[in-house]
């Protein structure tokens, strides 16, 4: 064998050194960024079958004009690699109109810098258009239309292995429906409705590409496993990427902006046709944003919304509504939040959401509560399921400045269903202040059942921390502030057992009470510098 390689030039050979040629001259002409279309040339497709094989879409018949609707040629080419046993499909500059693309295992989507995947606008008469959405009847009506269907999509996956999707280049759903009464309806025949949906699929790496204006749900994961979201920026106007029913998920170093809807989303919906947990979860080096006009972020100008311009400003990081499932083993580290709404942990349809941790998190010009941490009963999902628990929760290393004041922090259980084992470190939360002495005299209703959100009670009665059924709780090193006096004492608790307080501080002309305790168990406070230490067996109305 050795004597016939080196003495003898074979047809395989001659193969094989064309095939290394090709893959050099991309790499080359690729860096600078102009690529010819390469690897098929005038032989087409049946002659480039070998694994890891680089398959150029525009050899299969793709444009790129923005024109031409590209996803046949785009589909023939995946399709092609996946007979071979997998390789690459390679997308050079330009802008390729679509409809549905099929993913398949072992084939990698590259998009270099320059090209655009270009959602296609659904015909008026749906003579075309992107799959059908696939029924799911038997729990369509447990989560929104959105979560229960995966092939009306721009670029969709189902039980599939080793997927990726890379590149510097752009996902542009510009023909995609956002799930609204607008149009297009998401419900219409033939309409699309996601950028990217992927379901009962393992071992999918998604890096360094752009989404814009990404319908319902940029990214949908529903029952992936072993998933790596990587270096994206997401510029939507409605929900950046959704992690529901997942395992062994790290997500990093991603920007998203949107406004009208949450920006990184944890659920663990019924979406599979039973409960499956979101567990074994990272967050870590992302930005989120609420703040932004449409697009701004991706072209790096960042345009603010003008201050009267009406618009959710939503774009956090929030676990839930849909928590059928659960989440468990969860790490958000290193975060950024701006002009959104903060933090979001909710378990209301009977999941348990345990050890989590949220840890060096800024958070700016929050719209709304900079931590609301909900234990609900809203059991939107089958018949006989228990109220889930919300437990072994540590949140450390947290600022929030400039938030609005009509919602202090809240944690808040249901009667006899409480939050338990929660841990606040080294916290400071600056609002604007102005609240009035009516808003002290609130009394929030419990809403055991309604729709999880920090605008649920009101306003609230409290300016730093609203806490109300919840066992088992520190705060340690936290530190209130206001940009103006506020008449609402600074912590409220409600049916609360067990509760230490140690080196709290409140602004020096808070207005007294700082707190107002009602039937509240085993209550310690010490080492603060304007509240003497104060220890309370049980207090049914008191306020100090």
């Amino acid at each position: 064998m050795y004597r016939l390689f080196r003495g003898q030039t074979t047809e395989r050979t001659l193969l094989m050194q064309k095939q290394r040629r090709d893959f050099l001259k991309y790499a080359t002409v690729g860096a600078a960024g102009a690529l010819a279309p390469i690897g098929l040339g005038a032989q087409g497709p049946s002659s480039h079958q070998a694994n890891g094989s680089i398959y150029d879409v525009r050899s299969f018949g793709a444009t790129g004009d923005g024109k031409t609707i590209d996803s046949p040629a785009i589909n023939k080419a995946i399709e092609t690699a996946a007979s071979a046993g997998g390789g690459t499909v390679l997308f050079p500059a330009g802008t390729y109109n679509s409809f549905s693309i099929r993913l398949k295992s072992n084939v990698a989507l590259n998009l270099l810098l320059g090209a655009t995947i270009l959602a296609a606008d659904t015909p008026a008469d749906h003579s075309d258009g992107y799959d059908p959405a696939e029924p799911n009847t038997p729990w369509e009506s447990y989560q929104d239309y959105g979560h229960n269907h995966w092939h009306n999509s721009l670029l969709w996956g189902e039980n599939l292995h080793d997927v990726s999707i890379y590149g510097h280049g752009l996902i542009w759903g510009k023909g995609l429906s956002r799930g609204t009464h607008e149009e297009p309806r998401a419900e219409e025949p033939r309409v699309g409705n996601k950028a990217i949906a992927l379901k009962n699929c393992r071992n999918v790496t998604l890096s360094d590409f752009s989404i814009l204006k990404g319908g319902h749900f940029g990214i949908l994961a529903t029952g992936v496993d072993n998933l790596i979201i990587d270096n994206l920026k997401i510029d939507t106007n409605r929900d950046g990427m959704d992690i529901d029913c997942c395992k062994n998920v790290r997500v990093s170093n991603c920007s998203v902006n949107s406004p009208w809807d949450d920006g990184i989303c944890p659920k663990s919906s019924y979406a599979l046709g039973y409960a499956r947990a979101t567990e074994n979860v990272t967050i870590t080096n992302c930005y989120v944003s609420g703040c932004y006009e449409l697009g701004t972020l991706l072209d790096g100008t960042f345009k603010e919304f003008a201050s009267d311009f009406r618009v959710p400003r939503t774009g956090r990081i929030k676990f839930g509504t849909e928590s059928n499932g659960g989440f468990k083993n969860i790490t958000v580290s290193n975060c950024v939040f701006e002009g959104c709404n903060g933090i979001a942990l909710e378990s209301v349809d009977g999941a348990l959401l345990e050890d989590v941790a949220f840890t060096n998190i800024t958070m700016r010009d929050i719209s709304g509560a900079p931590i609301f941490i909900r234990l609900g009963s809203r059991m939107r999902g089958p018949q006989g399921v228990p109220v889930g628990d919300c437990r072994r929760i540590i949140l450390s290393n947290i600022v929030s400045y400039n938030s609005g004041s009509k919602y202090a922090a809240i944690i808040s259980g249901i009667p006899d269903h409480p939050i338990t084992d929660l841990k606040i470190s080294d916290i400071y939360l600056h609002h604007q202040g102005g609240g009035t002495a009516e808003m002290a005299a609130l009394q929030p209703p419990e809403d055991e059942t309604r729709y999880p959100d920090p605008h649920m009670f009101g306003e609230l009665p409290a300016h730093g921390f609203f806490i109300r059924h919840v066992n088992n709780l520190e705060l340690t090193n936290v530190e209130i502030a206001y940009a103006a006096p506020d008449a609402r004492p600074a912590f409220v608790l409600d049916t609360v057992t067990d509760a230490d307080l140690f080196r709290i501080k409140i602004p020096s002309d808070n207005h007294k009470p700082a707190f107002r305790l009602h039937k509240v168990e085993n209550f310690r406070v010490f080492g603060c510098s304007k509240i003497k230490d104060k220890e309370i067996a049980a207090a049914e109305s008191e306020e100090f």
